[in-house]
């Protein structure tokens, strides 16, 4: 068969006869050999994309002026709410003019100290800052930084007074949490067992749980979690506030579920943690919260399970005998309401304790006050507006404050600070830039899925009247994977498109978190069609209600939303007019092969078994493309530091689609950017301004919104 467009402006990619019977079916793959970076072939593929692209982009009216508008409505910078180690407090903030934030200390007396700037450690902007542990004591603090964009963390131990690295560095410590000893003399940690000592193809897994002392050998490390587990298993330590608890969490690649695992380090060798199982082989998340022994709370533990309430809810129990049938209910589940984190405030300044619960009620931040003895409400944290809040801390040692994040879709993130003392919300600290940014309006909608679920949809427009007055281009965003939920933030991309006139649209699908877990397990294995229906449904309620057009739907996605506008567009392709699909997952019949693929397969089945094959293949982006067919304009992007998902994906679908097309190439072109020295996640925030222009004068371009 040969390509509908013989003489269409296409890089060369031959179609080669690979055809397989897997499991009864017959699958082919002519585009394999586009799964080798390094082959001279996939290499000059690959340059002429680059060249298309770039003659591409040279034509996009408004790119310029719109990357400028991005820059400035991306110039709030960023700060995180502080995290207290006695007198000592650690944040990261980023002025509007760093590319990167920097992890700051500030001592008693107010003075204030940058420890890590990965600039400083890389003026190229590749390097990253991972994440951050201060020790009990505040006079130490590990961090971790990775190059390239790779995400291959590497940890260090700073003497916080002098800047010195004191200890480190340790490789293969890529997810993983540091969890100081109560004297700050070591820290249980995850790293992944060394290359020599696992298949080629399996260096990214087989994690375990150390003991780390300082100054120590880290070869010689004592592993005290995780001999024997399975391949993909990620396990997290931690250790309560007063350092006598020690708690493992153990799970099988993205799995929510969770074996839960608890030690009393009092008297014990911290090289042989005594570990009792909480719950171990459930379908349920568990987290413990051990009371500190000078609590008014005594010798209590928190219990937050989704154990027979997929919504969560909170128990109370003994650090004794933490296992679920001794578990007292405090909080019930709220079947309207997925509880996301809580806090305790419980210093001497109170006359009683209380727990603060973040939740989402339809993917709408709400933070609840209750009394920390019977559970009862007693108040709620008042919050800005109606959005977002995120990162909901307190300090480990009690005390009467609590901080958060507050963001929606007109208001950059900021800090904000709780007093429980007077039941009031202060802003603690606001964005470092304060760039003008214009007027949105947001609605929430509900429509009715294939199948008759309903499902929510945010719409953000510049016009205050609940029903629009004409149809105008639409980006409708979505993720639906891995009970990640969508609420309402700040993106200034999305101010840019409602500024030019466009309105811009999230939809709440199921296989995220805005419903609990039912809603996440109802997108998975072989539901996740209900994901891509949910998306499609989302799409005609704007066509339907005179939001928009056919012609003027652009719809994006990354990763797993990556995924998500694949199969929309090999699904539907009539009913959108330019896709862009980031780093994303498109070949499911051998994603397990690749990057982080095999950890996924709790998400969404596995190539292995018969049943599940069948369904990845009747979704499969890569498989599901037919010559002949006018599909949208598409614009992939890539990055070729990604060890999560491989480049490769959007290579196959890339070609696939280039073949198949019928679309004219000037007007539904399909094009495929590639970017060089960046990973998967964090990136420098020039990066991501050119990034986020360049997909948004494709979908501008292509959509019909003028930019100007």
């Amino acid at each position: 068969m040969t390509s509908p467009h013989p003489i269409a402006p296409y890089p060369q990619a031959p179609r080669d006869e690979i055809t397989e019977v897997i499991h009864g079916l017959t699958i082919s793959d002519p585009y394999r050999w586009l799964e080798d970076p390094t082959s001279p072939q996939t290499r000059a593929w690959s340059a002429a994309q680059d060249t298309l692209f770039q003659k591409a982009r040279a034509g996009w009216n408004g790119h310029r002026r719109l990357r400028a508008r991005i820059a400035e409505l991306a110039a709030t910078g960023a700060i995180d709410p502080p995290v207290w180690r006695g007198e000592r407090s650690f944040f990261t903030r980023r002025l509007p003019d760093q590319e990167h934030a920097v992890l700051v200390t500030v001592d008693e007396s107010g003075a204030e100290r940058v420890l890590v700037d990965p600039v400083a450690l890389d003026p190229a902007g590749t390097t990253t800052l991972d994440g951050w542990y201060p020790s009990p004591s505040g006079r130490l603090i590990a961090y971790q930084i990775s190059e390239g964009g790779t995400e291959e963390s590497v940890t260090r131990i700073m003497n916080v007074a002098t800047g010195e690295v004191v200890d480190g560095p340790i490789d293969r410590t890529r997810y993983t949490e540091v969890s100081w000893l109560a004297d700050d003399s070591g820290y249980y940690f995850t790293r992944r067992l060394a290359p020599d000592l696992v298949p080629p193809n399996e260096t990214q897994f087989h994690r375990r749980v150390y003991l780390h002392r300082l100054g120590t050998d880290p070869e010689q490390d004592t592993m005290v979690f995780g001999e024997g587990s399975k391949l993909t298993c990620y396990h997290h330590a931690s250790i309560s506030a007063d350092g006598r608890w020690l708690q493992v969490s153990s799970s099988e690649g993205t799995e929510p579920n969770n074996d839960l695992y608890l030690a009393d380090l009092a008297g014990a060798d911290p090289a042989a943690p005594p570990f009792k199982p909480v719950q171990v082989g459930v379908a349920a998340t568990t987290y413990l919260y051990p009371a500190r022994g000078d609590s008014p709370l005594g010798e209590q533990l928190l219990v937050f399970t989704t154990l027979d309430a997929p919504r969560g809810r909170i128990c109370v129990t003994s650090p004794h005998d933490p296992v679920p049938d001794a578990w007292r209910e405090l909080i019930p589940e709220d079947p309207e309401a997925v509880i996301e984190n809580l806090v305790v405030l419980d210093g001497p300044e109170l006359e009683r304790p209380v727990l603060l619960v973040a939740r989402i009620r339809h993917a709408i931040s709400e933070i609840t006050v209750h009394d920390a003895f019977t559970g009862e409400q007693c108040g709620t944290v008042p919050l800005p507006s109606v959005g977002t809040t995120e990162a909901l801390t307190a300090r480990r040692t009690g005390g009467h404050e609590a901080w958060f994040i507050y963001t929606d879709f007109g208001t950059p993130p900021r800090v904000y600070r709780y007093d429980a003392r007077t039941a009031e919300t202060t802003l603690w600290a606001d964005t470092p830039g304060k760039p003008k940014s214009p007027k949105v309006y947001t609605r929430q909608v509900e429509y009715t899925s294939k199948d008759g679920t309903t499902v929510r949809m945010f719409i953000v427009s510049g016009d205050p009247n609940d029903v629009p007055d004409r149809t105008r281009p639409t980006l409708l965003y979505g993720y639906g994977g891995f009970n990640v939920s969508l609420p309402p933030e700040y993106v200034a991309s999305a101010l840019a498109w409602v500024e030019a006139g466009g309105v811009y649209a999230v939809a709440n699908l199921r296989g995220g978190g805005e419903e609990g877990e039912q809603w996440h397990r109802a997108g998975t294995f072989g539901e996740k069609q209900n994901v891509f229906d949910d998306f499609h449904a989302a799409a005609q309620y704007l066509i339907d209600r005179s939001w928009t057009t056919s012609d003027q739907l652009a719809i994006q996605g990354g990763s797993n939303g990556g995924l998500l506008v694949g199969a929309a567009l090999t699904q539907h392709p009539e009913r959108y007019r330019a896709v862009a699909c980031s780093a994303p997952l498109l070949d499911m019949v051998r994603y397990e092969l690749f990057g982080l693929g095999e950890s996924w397969n709790v998400e969404y089945g596995s190539a292995a078994d018969p049943e599940q094959l069948a369904a990845l293949f009747a979704y499969s982006p890569v498989h599901n493309v037919n010559a002949g067919t006018e599909y949208p304009a598409v614009l992939f992007t890539v990055f070729e530091g990604d060890t999560r998902v491989d480049p490769l994906h959007a290579r196959k679908l890339c070609a696939a689609l280039q073949w198949a097309t019928s679309g004219d190439p000037v007007r539904r072109p399909i094009l495929l950017r590639r970017e060089t020295g960046v990973g998967h996640g964090a990136r420098a925030i020039s990066r991501r301004i050119d990034l986020a222009a360049d997909t948004l004068a494709f979908l501008a371009n292509h959509a019909g919104l003028a930019l100007g």
